[in-house]
């Protein structure tokens, strides 16, 4: 080979050094392009799936007709306010049980003059297992305070006890599911004074389907069985924080309270017989 030749094939080895080829191959040349018979692979048995341990299912929640006759019975049955609780403890006809932390039962004294009943938990009842123990509780209290009463000389509760998802407001499904507990609450509980916090509490206790613009601080009865009690609709406290210009609507509502307050306890049936 000249040396004109060589320095060009010289050249073209150093290229194919520097870009990584520093090995032959074959001294053919190979056609990578051409079609290749791929041998067939030979059949594998079928296999098994693999093998999932079982896990622990929750029962799922019966249907709302079978829950809230279910929650009827059960509510019936618990003949003290301890009673009640722990039959709600078990009480798995209500799905919002499986969302929230841990039941919200009630806070205050049991035979108190005067019951507060909202509407349902939030985050922070959900934490701490009482109701109204927020921003809206905090108001309450101080519109307690502002006639004279506060935690120990009040009875409180919520219609649905459990929180659901995000804070949404409880079905109607959730609602009908529940008010048997609370009738019965309420009953055992047996206030002169039922106060509806927010228009849910006073559509699902007495039965009205007005707004609560329009039932605010008009007088209703709410009847356990046994005897008759009065019952007002009032602005439910969250409601106040984003509307305070109605605080003072809130207020002759509180007032009227008062004052019925001052009134004695009107006898029950059990007196009437006597």
């Amino acid at each position: 080979m000249t040396p004109s030749r060589d320095k060009p094939a010289r050249e073209l080895l150093d290229f194919y050094i520097e870009a990584g080829a520093d090995a032959l191959v074959g001294e053919e040349p190979v056609d990578r392009f051409a079609a290749v018979e791929v041998p067939p692979r030979p059949a594998r048995a079928p296999q098994p799936p693999p093998t999932v341990p079982d896990m622990p299912q929750r029962a799922a929640p019966p249907a709302p007709d079978a829950a809230a006759m279910e929650a009827r019975e059960a509510a019936r049955s618990a003949a003290t306010l301890e009673e009640l609780r722990a039959i709600l403890e078990k009480f798995d006809g209500c799905a919002l049980k499986a969302t929230a932390t841990q039941l919200v039962f009630a806070d205050g004294t049991p035979g108190a003059r005067v019951m507060l009943v909202g509407e349902a938990p939030g985050r922070d009842e959900d934490i701490e297992g009482l109701p109204f123990v927020g921003r809206s509780g905090k108001l309450l209290d101080r519109m307690l305070a502002a006639i004279g009463l506060d935690r120990t000389s009040v009875y409180i509760a919520n219609i649905v006890p459990w929180r659901p998802p995000g804070n949404r407001t409880p079905t109607p499904q959730e609602s009908a599911i529940c008010l048997p507990f609370i009738t019965r609450q309420i009953e055992l509980a047996d206030p002169d004074i039922l106060v509806c916090l927010g228009g849910p509490s006073a559509q699902t206790l007495l039965g009205i389907k007005d707004g609560i613009t329009k039932t605010r601080g008009r007088w209703f009865t709410f009847n356990t069985g046994k005897r008759e009690i009065r019952a007002m609709p009032t602005f439910h406290p969250a409601f106040l924080l984003r509307s305070p210009l109605q605080k003072r609507f809130a207020w002759r509502d509180f007032l009227a309270i008062k004052k019925a307050l001052g009134k004695p306890r009107a006898p029950d049936a059990a007196q009437h017989e006597a």
